[in-house]
């Protein structure tokens, strides 16, 4: 770690490898709590790996900040030296309409990205739980939201890859092809793993046509009802872009939307089909799928990702009402009910309450995970933020590989890693 007397040559160094966008950190810079001394902004691919390379030299621990929006999910990092914030790669660098693939910097938003698709007909069909986020900052922590179901989450859009390894050599894998590749597929290794194994400065996408009609429909249905509609419609010839699952607080009953896409005369004969399914109470609903992809959260609740198979979507729902009765403690799901893939907020005044709720929620997820994405300091102290998860032995090995000083994010992910 850097220590006090080497404060002014370090961040001279780092001027001068960011172009001169480094400065000594503030508190507005914390990383889940965790104070930074530095924060550099590389404005290229090869600022950022001088930034690296500086960083590595002098044995900092670094960690990647996209758009801030989502910082302050994941565990807090055992320390943190410098942060690398990515919002000067904020361009949209190459879109081939013609292939629906697009180059984009790190840091450029999801919503400027669209900006630019959007003129062709076409998008990034990638929803956006915390409004404002980078492509980059999307993929680190692998948010989507309804619209998963038809399209896919962050992992399944990025083609290709530019990134800085930690000793700050570029490294790039991927292209402007769906193809096969060997060894590593590195945009899914990086893809979740917040920030842990590199800095990525550029990536390739795909993008999707732009449907000419869309339409939500809704029906409320009691919670096993709700679930085996969810079902039902994921199952289905429908194809739906999107199937969710929304129980309030304190209710015995969920509303159940599905999304369908197309052409005006498609979606309009699939709809009708779809009402059958949803049962007397369906109707067109007039929502965005904007907002239903938003969670709503104080700072003060917890976030659980909950990722089951399609058939455990009951138990969850049916978790989230038994902890309200077993704990003080409200709990509100939403997500996707046709992936498997519900976030619930959970809000209470007693920390144990609160994560005995958490671990209600965990034992629910029977095949699956529940990941606290967001929690105050005291419920993490009490609750794994991860929970049991398979495969770590080799996460750490795929760790030592990319970091073997362990000085990005340390301690971010799963296992301490």
């Amino acid at each position: 770690m850097a220590t006090a007397a080497s404060v002014g040559s370090a961040l001279d160094e780092l001027a001068t490898a960011a172009g001169g966008a480094a400065v000594e950190a503030g508190e507005g810079d914390a990383v889940a709590g965790v104070r930074p001394r530095y924060v550099a902004t590389p404005g290229s691919t090869d600022e950022a790996a001088a930034v690296l390379r500086v960083a590595a030299a002098r044995g900092l621990q670094v960690v990647v900040r996209g758009r801030g929006t989502a910082l302050h999910w994941g565990v807090p990092p055992r320390g943190v030296d410098l942060v690398v914030g990515t919002e000067r790669l904020d361009q949209v660098v190459e879109h081939v309409a013609g292939d629906l693939v697009c180059v984009v910097d790190a840091g450029t938003t999801i919503d400027a990205l669209n900006a630019e698709a959007g003129r062709h007909g076409q998008q990034l069909a990638l929803d956006q739980p915390v409004p404002g986020s980078s492509v980059a900052g999307a993929m680190a922590t692998t948010r989507s939201g309804p619209r998963r179901l038809l399209y896919g989450t962050p992992r399944d859009l990025v083609l290709g890859i530019t990134m800085v390894r930690p000793d700050g050599v570029v490294a790039k894998a991927g292209g402007k092809v769906v193809k096969n590749v060997a060894g590593y597929d590195i945009a899914k290794l990086l893809g979740g793993a917040y920030g842990t194994l590199g800095l990525v400065t550029r990536l390739v996408v795909r993008l999707h046509p732009l449907p000419p009609e869309s339409r939500w429909m809704r029906s409320t249905l009691p919670l096993p009802e709700a679930a085996s509609a969810a079902l039902a419609l994921t199952g289905s010839q429908l194809a739906p872009s999107a199937v969710e699952v929304r129980r309030e607080a304190g209710a015995d009953e969920a509303d159940v939307l599905v999304l369908l896409e197309g052409t005006q005369r498609g979606v309009a004969a699939r709809s009708d089909a779809a009402a059958g399914l949803l049962g007397q109470e369906a109707q067109v609903a007039d929502v965005a799928t904007a907002d239903l992809a938003r969670i709503d959260a104080e700072p003060a609740d917890v976030v659980v990702k909950v990722a089951v198979p399609l058939t455990g979507v009951t138990a969850v729902l049916a978790a989230a009402r038994d902890v309200e009765q077993g704990q003080q403690v409200r709990c509100r799901v939403q997500g996707s009910g046709g992936s498997g893939v519900l976030m619930a907020v959970l809000s209470g005044e007693s920390v144990a309450d609160v994560a005995a709720a958490v671990e209600r929620l965990r034992a629910a997820a029977t095949g699956g995970s529940a990941v606290v994405l967001q929690a105050p300091d005291d419920v993490r102290a009490h609750v794994d933020s991860w929970g049991p998860v398979g495969g770590l032995d080799l996460m750490r090995r795929v760790k030592d590989e990319f970091d073997p000083d362990h000085r990005f994010a340390p301690g971010r992910f799963v296992g301490g890693i």
